[in-house]
């Protein structure tokens, strides 16, 4: 009886793997679309907790990338249930998201590394500036 119990047991777990692939939408997103789109949902949400120009936080964004990509959220859930039961492409669409999120990063980190740099430039010309000033001023008074 212990035997049959496990062997009961082994098969029901074995079953229980999901081979499952969802029907193609017929308006499935493709591919590369789809990946630059999680990349702008992704920013979207990372933006909602940032405060923009009118200094307004918790401002959700996520319809305007929708919008912007000319899609609805049905559309963007159906899409991206059919490419999650295809693990390979959906790997492969999160991780060229990935990958221009990292590039853009590096990118801006760059940018304000050298604009930290022209600023520390023209502060200490500034500097340099005032003092020259100063003498000038000072050796006029004497």
């Amino acid at each position: 009886m212990k035997k049959i119990s496990t062997f009961l047991m082994f098969v029901f777990l074995l079953s229980c793997t999901s081979n499952t692939i969802f029907e193609k939408p017929k308006d499935l997103i493709p591919k590369d679309t789809m990946s630059l789109l999680i990349e702008d949902l992704l920013l979207a949400n990372a933006a909602k907790y940032i405060k923009n120009k009118n200094l307004e936080n918790q401002i959700n964004y996520v319809p305007l990338v929708y919008n912007k990509y000319k899609i609805d959220s049905i559309r963007f859930t159906s899409s991206s249930f059919y490419y999650a039961s295809v693990i390979d492409t959906y790997k492969e669409i999160i991780e060229d998201a990935k990958n221009s999120l990292e590039k853009k990063k590096r990118y801006y980190t760059k940018l304000k590394t050298q604009l930290d740099s022209i600023r520390r430039d023209s502060i200490s010309k500034s500097k340099k500036n005032l003092t020259k000033l100063e003498t000038i001023k000072d050796s006029n008074l004497e």
